[in-house]
């Protein structure tokens, strides 16, 4: 077999016997890394350690990839202005975290027959959440209702490591707001302590103005 060392040195063509004895020596384990080569490779490793690191790359990789999902939200033809303002920022949040959105225009009585109406307003969403997101699906009408799918404009992936970067720097921030204030009330506390120390153990000077007045009694008596 091919071996490769620790390091990713190059060791030659060895005999499988005299590489088990290499890595016997080492106290590494013997990996066969490419069994399909001719001749088979193998490499000297930490196999605990090994898989230890593969569990963590595959881990990364999970959390680093997008994981788009599709968030629906329904709009009433007659909507007023401010509840389309609101559901405008929630298509808004969606698009900024790469999540897809299907907007949903529901239909009743009479408004069946007229859904330019709909599409319409479907146009507006659109011309107010450009920023984070473009039409997927145009506007169609299926049944009752008006369909239309907005996709993101950016990576979930950055949104994610943004939010995870945010996330580490409010908890840091909080951490050291939380250290600032345990040393304020250890401080507060021996303060306190030293303080009520003062005021019940007499000083020097008293104690010796107290032993000299007692003197003085004692020859006066005398």
């Amino acid at each position: 077999m091919r071996l490769i060392g620790p390091k990713g040195e190059q060791v030659g063509v060895i005999a499988t016997s005299v590489a088990l004895n290499l890595a016997k020596e080492a106290n590494l384990d013997l990996v066969e890394v490419a069994p399909n080569a001719k001749p088979p490779v193998a490499k000297l490793i930490d196999y605990g350690k090994f898989k230890y690191n593969e569990k963590i790359k595959a881990r990364e990789a999970r959390r680093n990839q997008s994981t788009a999902e599709i968030k629906e939200i329904r709009f009433r033809l007659k909507i007023d202005d401010h509840d389309f303002e609101v559901k405008t920022g929630h298509v808004s949040r969606f698009l900024s975290g790469g999540d897809k959105v299907k907007v949903t225009i529901m239909l009743r009585g009479r408004e069946i027959s007229r859904p330019i109406g709909g599409v319409e307003l479907l146009q507006r969403l659109a011309e107010n959440v450009e920023e984070f997101g473009t039409i997927e699906s145009q506007p169609k009408q299926e049944g009752r209702n008006i369909i239309m799918t907005l996709a993101p404009k950016g990576k979930k992936v950055h949104t994610q490591s943004e939010q995870r970067r945010r996330g580490d720097q409010s908890r840091a921030e909080r951490q050291a707001r939380q250290a600032a204030r345990l040393a304020a009330k250890q401080e507060a506390q021996a303060q306190a302590a030293a303080e009520a120390k003062a005021s019940i153990s007499p000083t020097t000077s008293d104690m010796k103005k107290q032993t000299s007045k007692e003197g003085s009694n004692a020859e006066d008596e005398k």
